[in-house]
C-alpha cells in the first residue's frame, strides 16, 4: 500500500525547549515550507503546524522515505542542525498512526493543558492556510476535516475542556500560585497582543487584575485593550512598567528575547513579593538569565509542563471518554478515505466491462439492425442485467474492503486482471 499520509515533527513531548525555539515557525515561515515541501519529488499535499508546543509537518506522499528525508532535510535547514543531531526528538509516523496523532492534536489530549482550547483553532488555521496557499489539497482536506470534528466532539461530548483549558490560563494559574494564590489586584503586564497574550488577557481581567498590555504595534494594543478594560501601550515602555508590574506575561512571536537582564535594573526596588514572570512565547521573550536574578520569578513552557501536570487528575479520567470519539472518528474516516480510493477503480472496472459490451454490440451491428425495436430493447436489458450481476460482487468486495489489506490485495488483482 502506498503511504498516503506522513506526519514528522517535534513536539514538547519528544523535544527539549530549545529544540522547539529552533523549529518555530511564524505564518509566513509556515507557508514557505509548506510550498517548499510540495516543490519537491516525493511530496503532493503538505500542511505545517507551528504552535508554542510544536512544529508538525502533516504529508501526502507516495512512499514514507522519500517524503521522510525530504522533510528531514528541510527541517535540518530551518533549524541548522544536522539531522544526526535531532533525530531523537522527531515524531515520525504514517498511515492510520499518523491520522490518530492528528486527531489526538485535535482534541487536545496531546497538549501541554489537556483539552485545552486554543489547539483546535490552530490546527483549522494550519489546514486553512495550506489550503489558501495551494499546498493541500483532498488527502489532506478530508483528515483535516475529519481531525476537526473530533476534536469538537471531544469539547462538547466530554468534560475534557473543563476548568484550566488553555496555556495562557495556566501561565496565570500559575503566577497566582507565587502571588498567594490569586492576581486580583494585581499590577500585570501582558507583552504581546496576538492569539495567545489575548487570552492572557481574558484570564487576567475576569480574575480581576489590572491589565497593560504592551506591543511593538500600539494599534493592535489599543483594539485588545479597549475589548477588555485594559491599559495600552508601546514597548518603549516596558522598563518603565516592569517597575510597577507584579506578574508579566509574555506571548509575542518575536524570535528573539524581548526581556534582558538589564531591563529589570531598578524593577526589583522595595518589593515584598517576586516579581512574577511567565513566558509563553516560542521562541521564548524573555532571556534564561533572568531566572538567576533575586526577587524574580521566571517561568517557561517547561515550568508550566510541571505545574499543569500536578492539576490534571480530574482531565485524565475524561481520557477514555475522548479516546473512543477519536476511534469512531477514524472509523468514519477510514471510510470515507477507503470509499473515495475505491470509486475510482469501480469506475474503470465498470468502463471496461460496458466497452466491452460496446464492442461486442458494434461487431454484430449489422444482425442487430434486423431485430425489432422491442428485441432490440429486450437485448440492451439482458446485457445490463449480465453485467451488472457480475459486476455487483467485485464491486461491493472492493468498498467494503477499501483502505485494508484485504481491499489493497482485492484492487490489485482487478488492476491485473481487467489491466486497469
Amino acid at each position: 500500500m502506498a503511504v498516503s499520509l506522513v506526519v514528522i515533527g517535534a513536539s514538547h513531548r519528544t523535544a527539549p525547549l530549545w529544540f522547539l525555539e529552533a523549529l518555530a515557525l511564524d505564518d509566513a515561515g509556515a507557508a514557505k515550507l509548506a510550498d517548499s515541501l510540495v516543490g519537491g519529488t516525493h511530496i503532493s499535499e503538505a500542511v505545517v503546524l507551528s504552535t508554542c508546543n510544536r512544529t508538525e509537518l502533516y504529508l501526502s506522499a507516495e512512499t514514507f522515505h522519500g517524503a521522510y528525508g525530504e522533510a528531514r532535510n528541510a527541517i535540518s535547514d530551518i533549524t541548522f542542525l544536522g539531522p544526526e543531531s535531532f533525530a531523537d526528538h522527531m515524531i515520525v509516523l504514517h498511515d492510520e498512526a499518523a491520522v490518530r496523532h492528528l486527531f489526538e492534536v485535535s482534541a487536545g489530549l496531546d497538549s501541554v493543558v489537556v483539552g485545552e482550547h486554543e489547539i483546535i483553532g490552530q490546527v483549522r488555521t494550519a489546514w486553512a492556510a495550506s489550503a489558501e496557499g495551494g499546498t493541500s489539497g483532498s488527502v489532506l482536506g478530508l483528515v483535516f476535516r475529519h481531525a476537526i470534528e473530533a476534536g469538537k466532539r471531544a469539547r462538547t461530548d466530554t468534560s475534557i475542556s473543563r476548568s484550566t483549558a488553555s496555556v495562557p490560563h495556566a501561565a496565570v494559574d500559575l503566577a497566582a500560585s507565587h502571588l498567594g494564590g490569586s492576581v486580583a489586584g494585581r499590577r500585570a503586564v501582558v507583552v504581546g497582543a496576538g492569539e495567545m497574550a489575548s487570552s492572557a488577557v481574558v484570564a487576567l481581567v475576569s480574575r480581576g487584575a489590572q491589565v497593560t498590555i504592551l506591543n511593538r504595534t500600539v494599534s493592535r494594543a489599543e483594539e485588545l485593550a479597549g475589548r477588555h478594560g485594559a491599559r495600552a501601550l508601546g514597548l518603549g515602555s516596558l522598563t518603565a512598567e516592569l517597575a510597577g508590574a507584579d506578574l508579566v506575561v509574555t506571548a509575542t512571536s518575536a524570535f528573539a528575547p524581548w526581556i534582558v537582564a538589564d531591563d529589570l535594573a531598578g524593577a526589583l526596588d522595595g518589593r515584598t513579593d517576586p516579581l512574577v514572570m511567565v513566558d509563553i512565547a516560542m521562541p521564548r521573550d524573555i532571556d534564561p538569565s533572568v531566572r538567576e536574578i533575586d526577587g524574580v520569578v521566571l517561568a517557561d513552557m517547561d515550568d508550566l509542563r510541571s505545574f499543569v501536570e500536578a492539576n490534571l487528575e480530574s482531565r485524565r479520567r475524561e481520557v477514555p471518554a475522548v479516546r473512543s470519539i477519536i476511534d469512531e472518528e477514524i472509523e468514519r474516516y477510514l471510510s470515507a478515505a477507503g470509499s473515495r480510493e475505491a470509486a475510482p477503480l469501480v469506475a474503470a472496472l465498470r468502463g471496461r466491462a460496458f466497452d466491452i459490451r460496446d464492442g461486442e454490440l458494434a461487431r454484430f451491428s449489422s444482425r442487430i439492425e434486423a431485430l425489432t425495436p422491442e428485441a432490440r430493447s429486450t437485448l440492451d436489458a439482458v446485457l445490463a442485467g449480465v453485467l451488472g450481476k457480475m459486476l455487483h460482487e467485485p464491486t461491493a468486495a472492493l468498498k467494503e474492503s477499501a483502505a485494508t489489506p484485504r481491499g489493497d490485495r482485492l484492487a490489485a488483482a482487478l488492476r491485473e486482471l481487467f489491466d486497469l
